[in-house]
Order: C-alpha cells, then structure tokens, then sequence
C-alpha cells in the first residue's frame, strides 16, 4: 500500500500512529492522519497554517470529540475504513497532479476529497475544505498566496466566461476546471 509514498508521507503515516498511541486509540482514523500531517510540518502543514490550524489546537479537539482510549495498544495498529478511504484518495490525487508519488499533501488533498471524517470536520472549523484543498495544491504547486484564486472568486465569473474557459481548456483540464468552476 505504501509504495509510493515518500519518506515524507510515511513519516506522517508512522506520527499517525504515535498519535493514535498516545490518545490510547486502537485504531488510526483520519483525526490522527491530520494529526501526523501538522507534526510532520511539511508542504500539508504550510497549507494548513495559513487557516491557523495548529497541532495543539487540533490535538485538542480530538481529544473532546473523541476522547482518550482506556489501554494503550502494542504492535500494528489498523487504519479504520475512512482513513484506508482518504490514503486511496491520495493515490488519486498524485495521480490528477500527474505525481507518481504520494506525499504529504496528497494525504491532505484525500482528507479533504474524503470530506466526512473527523479531520474534516475538524477543518471545517477553520475554512472551507474547497479553501484546504486550493491551498494545499498552491502550496504543492509553489504558488504564493497571493496568486491563488479561491473557489469563490472563481465561482463569480459570468456564465459565458466560464464556457469560453471550458471551450479554450484543454480536455484534461476541463475536469479540473469544472470543479473548480461548478463545484
């Protein structure tokens, strides 16, 4: 499953766990996943920090929505099924980005596809997932802030502009540029 992650990625998949350890978890949701994204503090945690989001103040929320485990779990510790669902997710965003890696922000960019889990609901106290991911593909991309057009501002262009921009798009960008455009 792992094979195309980077070192990076697996750092966050292994902090993941530790987290899951530390909150007594028999499991690794996508609350821990996040988690091991902001404590790794690569391309995904630059993304995330320009919403204010905080390892701290994630942590805590886990902890109040979740709470602590009641033993610590040794050995392997599986992923629950949402969090299996956002790493496919990640292969899929690689993939849309023509990467045939997964990094860090691939993982994000799957939390936030997946959009159900507790990680995302969690960022959704901070912005909108739609902001997240145009973020995480800026920052993945080496764009500054200020260059990035968020999904509401797109969304405001006039209906002939979108059109001409779907006429002009090349047909592997037009699904991209429908969903940044139509949502």
């Amino acid at each position: 499953m792992f094979e195309r992650f980077t070192e990076r990625a697996r750092q966050v998949v292994v902090l993941a766990q530790g987290e899951a350890r530390t909150l007594r978890h028999n499991y690794i949701g996508t609350e821990h996943l996040l988690l091991g994204l902001l404590r790794e503090d690569g391309a995904a945690a630059r993304a995330l920090d320009e919403f204010d989001v905080t390892f701290e103040e994630v942590q805590a929320q886990v902890a109040r929505i979740i709470g602590q485990g009641d033993e610590v779990t040794t050995g392997q510790i599986p992923f629950t099924p949402r969090a299996k669902k956002v790493l496919e997710l990640s292969l899929r965003e690689a993939l849309d980005s023509g990467d045939n890696y997964i990094g860090p922000e691939h993982i994000l960019l799957g939390m936030v596809r997946e959009g159900d889990g507790v990680a995302a609901r969690i960022l959704m106290d901070f912005a909108q997932l739609e902001e997240i991911r145009a973020a995480a593909l800026a920052v993945a991309a080496g764009r500054p802030r200020e260059e990035r057009a968020s999904r509401s501002q797109l969304s405001t262009l006039a209906p002939e502009v979108i059109e001409e921009l779907m006429q002009r798009a090349t047909v592997g960008s037009k699904r991209a540029l429908s969903l940044l455009v139509v949502g």
